[in-house]
């Protein structure tokens, strides 16, 4: 027994190093520092582009939008009423997002109590602030409390760097959008407080027509993780 407890442990310390070898081989490889950019009119005038390729306007007037994140998360969007219909598992919330204590929490179809559901609505509204932005993250450019600065690239390309100072549940972090020939984001380099390497370069891909007008990005992809967003739709 002795020796076969010894060998499960060879077995998980060759796995913990093996793991830190492969994290030290991509941090050194890949992080790169926070860029600097400069602000002002320009970078405004840069960002503005970017909500055009987006279809902006439209965005502003489409009322529901709906899709399915990463085969886990569901979400069904009233941006007109602010809530949000989020399910996982067993778990539906219908997700108030004024006033996110009025939210209803329902498992396996029961109802819960107040007392047990606030845990589900912290979940919710996480998964719900991380999830909706890697959907709509380019039509929060303006939002409050957003910086925004022009990065100089290769290519004599330039690049959108934007730090959320507050919002959400990550304030801080920081996106670097590249772009394709008519501004709209192919890609970002991201900064961001849950992620020690910095600068990992995540795909905007396929983006598809919806109803409302908008083009809906439904697919991401970082190293050799693939990032679905399924069902995309929006309407009103």
């Amino acid at each position: 027994m002795k020796k076969a407890f010894k060998i499960i442990g060879k077995g998980i310390l060759g796995i913990i190093v093996l793991v830190l070898l492969l994290f030290a081989f991509v941090y050194f490889t890949y992080n790169e520092p926070l860029p600097k950019g400069v602000s002002g009119p320009e970078a405004d005038a840069l960002a503005t582009k970017i909500l055009n390729a987006v279809q902006h306007e439209q965005y502003k007037n489409t009322r529901y939008l709906s899709w399915t994140f990463r085969d886990a998360h569901h979400y069904i969007w009233d941006k007109d009423q602010q809530k949000v219909e989020v399910s996982w598992d067993t778990v539906k919330v219908n997700l108030n997002l004024k006033e996110p204590k009025m939210s209803i929490v329902s498992v396996d179809g029961t109802k819960t109590t107040p007392e047990n559901a606030s845990k589900y609505i912290e979940k919710a509204l996480a998964y719900f602030h991380n999830d909706s932005f890697w959907v709509v993250a380019p039509h929060k450019v303006f939002d409050k409390g957003v910086t925004r600065s022009i990065v100089s690239l290769e290519d004599n390309e330039t690049g959108l760097l934007v730090t959320y100072k507050s919002g959400g549940t990550t304030p801080g972090d920081s996106y670097l959008w590249l772009l394709d020939k008519n501004y709209r984001p192919k890609a970002y380099k991201m900064w961001v407080s849950i992620i020690p390497i910095g600068g990992l370069y995540v795909t905007w891909d396929n983006w598809q027509p919806t109803k409302s007008g908008i083009t809906l990005p439904t697919a991401h992809s970082m190293f050799i993780l693939n990032i679905p967003i399924k069902d995309a739709k929006a309407w009103n």
